[in-house]
């Protein structure tokens, strides 16, 4: 739960009154856009958002089948999925809402004493009905937080970052470290996350931000 939460204040709590009013059932993931250097990132994402949304009580249209509904329709490129008006998505997929999303850092970094691999997105969800925003946020994780100095001086941290960077990279600790993000990002059991949904049993319940103040 530390890494979850996060070492810092947590930032002012959203307001939920457009989210309440429009009572979304149903969420689309359209396809992320990736401002990272990453090409795995999109799929990396992908592959861990909808949990998040789900356990929050929504449900969640299969981003397979919503990608190779865009495929099929000529459109490739995320850019282009989400520039598609809310009434067109509506009219297409039937979803309540849908969440843009965009990657801003995926991957393993090494600066000379210290490796991380950090994931970091933007996401707000959007009323298909009406093009009216009901939530934005942004969320980060790092395989550096809470990981503490194991000594040895300046050659010692030196081998601890290259050691760091050679395992996350190969083993792809971006995949792991994006599931921290987005549960951090969506979660309705998060500050500023989701509200509960119509599947949750804490449908209706304030916003765990809300309960903080």
């Amino acid at each position: 739960m530390l890494l979850l939460s996060g070492c810092v204040s947590p930032p002012a709590p959203h307001d939920y009154s457009e989210f309440r009013n429009s009572d979304p059932k149903s969420i689309l993931v359209l396809p992320p856009i990736n401002n990272s250097p990453e090409v795995i990132a999109p799929y990396s994402i992908l592959s861990q958002i909808s949990m998040p949304i789900a356990e929050s009580g929504y449900y969640v249209y299969p981003v397979a089948v919503v990608e190779q509904t865009f495929k099929n329709n000529g459109i490739t490129v995320a850019n282009d999925a989400q520039a598609l008006p809310a009434s067109k998505l509506h009219e297409i997929f039937g979803a309540d809402a849908a969440l843009y999303i965009s990657i801003e850092q995926y991957g393993t970094s090494y600066s000379v004493i210290s490796s991380e691999t950090l994931v970091s997105l933007n996401a707000k969800l959007v009323d298909l009905k009406t093009g009216v925003t009901l939530w934005q946020d942004t969320a980060s994780a790092s395989s550096a937080e809470n990981r503490g100095n194991s000594g040895g001086g300046l050659a010692g941290m030196l081998v601890e970052a290259i050691v760091h960077q050679v395992i996350e990279s190969a083993t792809d600790a971006g995949f792991d470290i994006s599931s921290i993000a987005t549960q951090r990002l969506l979660s309705s059991d998060m500050h500023n996350g989701l509200l509960h949904g119509h599947r949750s049993p804490k449908y209706g319940q304030p916003a765990t931000s809300e309960k903080a103040k």
